[in-house]
């Protein structure tokens, strides 16, 4: 190295993205960039040596599924992705973000009315964001982003609801299809992104999917009022300019969902359709369904029918949480949905709704309803207690506080293990009947007092890596910044790289281009790269500490300022050791640096420029 550099680090095990063997090298930075690689490289002219013996260096993480758009605005480093090594993530998901402003007109509040439900944040914190927002335009919103101290390069979709709301404005926009004027006019406004870079357009069919403010808390989000011609035409233009089109299940309509995954073909529709769909999973009641992802991808994007597609992948267990109903499963309920219409905070609401007969009944139907949509499993022994009233329910299942319930009320009153279990276990009704009659009292007793948790999906190691390796998944779905106290995959991307590592280090070389450099292609974005002349985003990796880290026992519950609220989060701290963004270490594996959150070091990643789009393995900025 004939040149100086602002930092070199030296004796790390390079993983460059591109899958192939990791090489012991040195890797010089300058000026934010990827300055030289190389063995041995002269340290002489470095400002900072560091050395990175016994550490993984790759490209830095993309979390190419999240709901950050919110965070952005109030603390746009984005630190709880950062810390897990994270670098780039993907906004503007499932039909909803924030490319058009706040959208506030004529007594709409889309942002509180779309958020507030879908992502179970609470109006209280939906507010201070959207009272900051001063943009009304997807160029607006490009510029807006060029103004923050952004931490993570942020790649931003168009979002159909928000689209179709621009447009139409919200009551027509979740009860009628657009005129053909309004139809125009959203074409136009996504052309327009287009040219602008956007990545691509997002929608979103998961039928439990709500408005949160009255007098629409009974109609789905505005994108799933739309027709497939409207759909198809929007689609068009993502086609016509090589961008991705982001979209999620219809778990009520299987088929129908199958069908408009075809919109990927290039041979029905004259060029392929870059699709990235939620979400590949193995769920415990269903066992035998993980097996249609692989089988629906290869058929999608084989030779008969030429897509581009791809399923999105969890790295881990998909652990979800629940405060009393609060928890996203409970709009697949009718009872349960007027819980979810309510705002998260507003406890006396919930509690005369629970009170009521009607509610009881309906509820207890619907628990032991074979018929019902349900996503989860509704086998009281897979619901977990992490924090109730009763002390020693914490840690078990309600399947075993069932048990222990009905030997309380056949006459042994032994099987309260205390004072405080006899009194709770007195206060059932008797006998308790059903499982749907023990989970309601125990919701009307307690309400968010209750915390517990079940584990949705992906509980079986073996299958959980086949998907994760499979050639037509990708990994990186992580819904960072989505349900503050139900989810926290913050370190997804990590976990993907645990479960590689346990096979050997060329799987780890497949899991790292996984999660850079194949997403960054796919988006057409300038990231995931290590090249001499590439932005220096990069991230050092502990392999002993990944070895040990174990996910669920650094899950916790922190107060963020920010949002003056509660969040769950993950700490993989020891994990990742430093993580550079365009050539700034932000991150050095215990803390962060001044730099994060105060100086611009991310940026908006541009799919295109002008209009022209790219080609397979043309990585272009905007």
């Amino acid at each position: 190295m004939k040149d100086r550099c602002s930092v070199l680090i030296r004796n790390a095990l390079v993983f460059d993205g591109t899958g192939v063997p990791p090489t012991r090298e040195d890797v010089a930075i300058l000026d934010g960039r990827i300055a030289a690689r190389g063995p041995a490289l002269d340290a002489s002219r470095a400002e900072r040596v560091l050395d990175a013996g016994g550490l993984w260096l790759m490209p830095g993480l993309l979390d190419i599924h999240t709901h950050l758009d919110l965070e952005l605005e109030l603390a746009p480093g984005l630190p709880e992705s950062v810390r897990h090594g994270t670098t780039t993530v993907v906004v503007g998901n499932c039909s909803l973000g924030t490319a058009f402003g706040s959208q506030r007109r004529n007594g709409d509040d889309p942002i509180l009315d779309c958020f507030a439900r879908v992502e179970n944040v609470p109006k209280s914190v939906l507010g201070k964001v959207v009272d900051r927002m001063d943009w009304n335009t997807t160029a607006g919103y490009l510029a807006h982003l060029d103004s923050l101290p952004l931490g993570p390069n942020v790649v931003p979709l168009v979002p159909h609801s928000m689209l179709r709301i621009e447009v139409m404005g919200t009551t027509a926009a979740v009860s009628r299809p657009p005129t053909a004027a309004e139809l125009r006019r959203m074409q136009e406004l996504l052309e327009s992104a287009m040219q602008q870079g956007y990545a691509g357009f997002s929608t979103d069919a998961i039928p439990f999917h709500y408005l949160a403010n009255a007098p629409h808390t009974d109609k789905r989000i505005p994108t799933q009022n739309a027709t497939r011609s409207e759909l198809r035409s929007l689609l068009d233009i993502e086609r016509r300019y090589d961008r991705v089109w982001q979209c999620t299940p219809d778990i009520a309509n299987r088929l129908r969902t199958f069908l408009r995954f075809f919109f990927t073909s290039g041979r029905l529709y004259g060029a392929p359709l870059r699709t990235s769909a939620l979400t590949a999973v193995d769920l415990p009641h269903e066992r035998r369904t993980w097996k249609l992802f692989p089988a629906i991808a290869n058929l999608l994007n084989s030779r008969l029918v030429n897509g581009r597609f791809h399923f999105q992948v969890l790295g881990t267990p998909f652990r979800m949480y629940a405060e009393g109903a609060i928890c996203p499963i409970f709009e697949e309920f009718a009872s349960t949905r007027q819980l979810m219409s309510l705002d998260i905070e507003d406890t006396a609401g919930r509690r005369a709704i629970m009170a009521t007969n009607e509610f009881g009944k309906l509820f207890v139907h619907e628990w032991h309803d074979p018929g019902a949509v349900a996503t989860f499993n509704r086998d009281l022994d897979a619901l977990r207690v992490e924090r109730c009233p009763v002390a020693v329910w914490c840690g078990e299942s309600f399947g075993a506080i069932l048990r222990r319930l009905r030997e309380f009320q056949s006459g042994r009153a032994d099987a309260a293990r205390s004072a405080e279990e006899s009194a709770a276990l007195a206060s059932f009704p008797s006998p308790i009947g059903c499982d749907g009659a023990f989970l309601l009292h125990l919701l009307r007793r307690c309400d968010r007092e209750l915390r517990w948790w079940f584990v949705v999906a992906n509980d079986r190691p073996e299958i959980l890596k086949r998907l994760l390796f499979h050639e037509h998944m990708l990994p990186g779905f992580n819904d960072s910044g989505a349900h503050l106290i139900n989810l926290a995959f913050f370190d997804g991307n990590l976990l993907t790289l645990q479960v590689a590592a346990r096979d050997s280090v060329a799987l780890v070389a497949r899991a790292v281009q996984r999660l850079t450099r194949e997403p960054a292609e796919f988006f057409g974005i300038d990231a995931g790269r290590l090249d001499p002349g590439a932005q220096a985003d990069l991230v050092l990796i502990d392999p002993a500490a990944l070895k040990r880290y174990d996910t669920d026992a650094n899950r916790q519950m922190i107060r963020r300022d920010i949002f003056e609220h509660e969040q769950l989060v993950n700490r993989s701290d020891g994990v990742v050791s430093a993580v550079f963004i365009a050539g700034e270490e932000v991150w050095n594996g215990q803390d962060f640096t001044p730099a994060l959150g105060t100086r611009k070091l991310g940026r908006a990643l541009s799919a295109g420029a002008n209009g022209q789009s790219w080609r397979p393995g043309e990585l272009r900025t905007g």
